[in-house]
């Protein structure tokens, strides 16, 4: 093999099948070397996780290529659709990290998507249809036409504006297209593609009573906008016959839809109604809840933007559908914020430690790193006293040889300050552990230790003459099965036939996805700011939450500091 050749093989292989395409194309003259992209997502709900792909692929492959992006909204519902979620898709787009060339609306192109529905009228390709929903599913199973789809085109022209200008009920009849009742592609089998929806929409207002289903919308749109690669997830495969009948047979710009695998993450849904659902039962409080897989929902819990696309990079571009573990994007999210988050002490669950060697009324502090991992983050000074809280597992009474924290007559290091000794402690009522009596070792302060005693290990503390009370909102997985919207249940039916059917998904909430606690901070913390994010030092990575006012920050846990993630109430 010539070098030249073995260099395009090596390249090939780095290409993932969306840039051969695209490639291959520019290779041919195909497109005369454009690339120009979409997002369209329906403004019916937040933005999850699954978008976040498709986000970073639309638009990632025109950033390679230099090509454009539009974020097309596909605004064909408007029982469903709102303002407000157009504007939180908008945001969380740009919070990713991506900015649209052109921002269009499918509403912009109603007038034309009804001329162009004329047009196949006309042509004896669409006609109106009367039927039930029902009946026309029988039909469409059984192969047969009914007595409209031979509705000469002059009569299905007078239906149709009649259903344009409102004279017919809403649900009395749907325009369908014409084209192949036996095809072996269920979306082939004539499908509808108008409805009579008597309802206010958010742009046009009370213009229009009829309304263009998604598969005759969106192919159009996309050649009106001169869209080149029309890239969407694997559930829209069998449309693709549909999305080029449609263009072919009315001889506009010809698009190519091209199909990627879906994200799905395991301990996660990502069906907007399914989300709603949880929304309405007030399960989770709004769509930006730290525990949806929203992205307002992660930007809420405090992941970075990057690490989601790190994730989903990793996770790469592929025509079989994938399913991801959420401990995958908590790495990304670990990896990230290991090198950001500036690390402080706090302490969830208190246990009071007094020093009885220490001198009363005393106080000092002590130089603790900000993030050793940035060796420009500086350092703090950290309040120390007699009195200090550390956490209560970090205690133990009849421990083995393998405990590195602090037991009777153990010596453990407290972060950043001496070494201590426990040689006492007292119990409750309860035989509960609620105060332990230390000694420290006056000449082993970190930096300057010349005390020769090795410690077992090092603690996080604070000083409970400075510990500043917080509100600390420990959140964790939505759900504590692989699979929530994907089980089924096993029965028998009244002729003892077995059967399965789908268990509601809600069966496998996490009753402990949330824990609200007051925790005991380090004095700094309490400047933090709406949107920063901190490692609490042996604990997880916390976000300031905007509910947070000046001086009283909530702290939303982001992740945990390592993976060790278990269904709740298993061994």
């Amino acid at each position: 093999m010539s070098k030249e050749n073995l260099e395009t093989s090596e390249k090939e292989k780095s290409l993932n099948f969306l840039e051969r395409i695209i490639e291959e194309h520019n290779e041919s003259g195909k497109y005369d070397g454009r690339v120009h992209t979409r997002f369209p997502p329906e403004p019916n709900g937040f933005l999850h996780i699954g978008h976040a792909k498709a986000i970073c692929i639309s638009f990632g492959i025109a950033q390679k290529y230099g090509g454009k992006t539009n974020l097309r909204f596909d605004d064909t519902n408007p029982v469903t659709e709102k303002t407000d979620y157009v504007d939180a898709i908008k945001r969380d787009i740009k919070w990713l990290g991506f900015e649209w060339d052109n921002l269009f609306f499918a509403s912009d192109y109603f007038e034309e998507l009804y001329q162009y529905a004329i047009i196949l009228i006309k042509k004896g390709l669409a006609y109106v249809d009367f039927s039930t929903p029902e009946q026309m599913n029988i039909e469409k199973k059984a192969g047969e036409a009914n007595e409209y789809r031979s509705t000469s085109p002059e009569e299905n022209l007078e239906l149709f504006e009649k259903m344009k200008n409102g004279e017919l009920e809403e649900g009395s009849c749907v325009l369908r297209l014409k084209v192949d009742l036996k095809s072996d592609n269920w979306k082939m089998r004539d499908p509808a593609i108008y409805r009579i929806l008597k309802a206010h929409h958010h742009r046009t207002g009370d213009k229009w009573c009829i309304y263009p289903l998604y598969d005759w919308a969106h192919g159009q749109s996309d050649s009106i906008e001169r869209i080149t690669h029309s890239l969407c997830s694997l559930e829209f495969k069998d449309n693709r016959e549909l999305y080029d009948w449609c263009q072919i047979n009315l001889g506009i710009y010809r698009s190519e839809q091209i199909e990627f695998s879906r994200m799905n993450v395991d301990y996660t849904i990502t069906s907007k109604r399914k989300l709603k659902e949880l929304i309405e039962i007030n399960h989770v409080n709004g769509w930006d809840d730290p525990r949806m897989p929203t992205l307002s929902g992660m930007r809420r819990r405090g992941y970075p933007p990057a690490a989601i696309r790190n994730f989903i990079d990793r996770a790469g571009v592929s025509r079989r559908d994938q399913f991801i573990a959420l401990s995958s994007l908590e790495a990304s999210v670990r990896d990230k914020l290991n090198k950001t988050a500036s690390r402080v002490m706090t302490v969830l669950n208190p246990l009071k430690v007094v020093i009885t060697n220490y001198p009363e009324g005393k106080t000092e502090s002590f130089a603790i790193d900000n993030n050793p991992e940035d060796e420009n983050s500086g350092n703090r000074q950290v309040p120390f006293s007699r009195e200090i809280y550390i956490e209560k597992e970090d205690f133990g009474i009849e421990v083995n040889k393998k405990w590195r924290r602090l037991a009777p007559e153990r010596n453990v290091r407290l972060k950043g300050a001496y070494i201590i000794n426990c040689h006492d402690f007292k119990k409750d009522e309860n035989g509960e552990v609620v105060e332990v009596h230390c000694t420290y070792y006056e000449d082993s302060r970190s930096g300057s230790d010349t005390s020769g005693v090795k410690p077992k290990g090092t603690l996080h503390w604070v000083s409970i003459a400075d510990a500043e009370p917080v509100e600390v909102r420990l959140y964790d997985r939505l759900f504590n099965d692989e699979k929530p919207a994907g089980r089924k249940q096993n029965y028998r039916d009244e002729n003892n036939k077995k059967r399965s059917r789908p268990i509601d998904f809600k069966e496998f909430l996490n009753p402990d996805s949330l824990k609200t606690i007051t925790a005991y901070a380090e004095p700094s913390l309490k400047a933090a700011k709406e949107g920063e994010s901190f490692q609490f030092m042996r604990i997880g990575y916390f976000h300031v939450d905007p509910d947070s006012t000046p001086g009283n920050p909530i702290f939303n846990r982001t992740a945990t500091l390592k993976d060790g993630w278990k269904v709740p109430g298993s061994k």
